[in-house]
């Protein structure tokens, strides 16, 4: 084959040359200190345990405190989060029964956040990030657990389950 009738083949890109920072060029970030890594997770239990107290003080049991939720208001049906005030009322004051008994997800899901906020308060303070890739078949099935409770709690045999 004749050298003169192949193409030319384009010269590779050249290889970037590693510089060492100095004036106009980006530094590495600093290491961030274990005080601001926790600022956010310990923000977030603040205003958790703000609002619980709140709740804990002001009795959802007595009315005029608190609105009252607009899909039992206007058709009667308890959604998922009819009885949460009332819950969160009881879990305040360790009545584990009588919040269970105001609604059982809402008491699930005050565990799964103290579960969850254990786990990003630990991976804050090592300094590493809290990643939680949570497959759609999971938002899909928390969707259905919810729907199936609302259904469940507003039919006769599933009374125990209404606030």
């Amino acid at each position: 084959m004749d050298a003169s009738a192949s193409p030319a083949a384009p010269d590779p890109a050249p290889a970037p040359v590693p510089r060492a920072p100095g004036p106009g060029l980006p530094h590495p970030p600093a290491p961030v200190s274990r005080p601001r890594r926790l600022a956010a997770p310990v923000g977030v239990m603040a205003v958790v345990v703000a609002a619980f107290g709140y709740v804990a003080a002001v009795d959802p049991n007595e009315p005029g405190h608190y609105p009252v939720c607009p899909l039992l208001r206007f058709t009667g049906v308890f959604c998922p989060g009819c009885g949460g005030l009332r819950s969160a009322h009881a879990f305040a004051h360790g009545d584990i029964p009588a919040a269970l008994g105001s609604n059982a997800l809402a008491v699930v899901g005050y565990v799964v956040f103290a579960v969850l906020w254990l786990l990003w308060t630990v991976r804050a303070s090592r300094g590493l990030p809290l990643r939680m890739a949570v497959a759609p078949v999971w938002w899909w099935g928390a969707g259905a657990v919810l729907l199936v409770f609302s259904v469940i709690r507003n039919l006769p045999f599933g009374a125990a389950l209404a606030p």
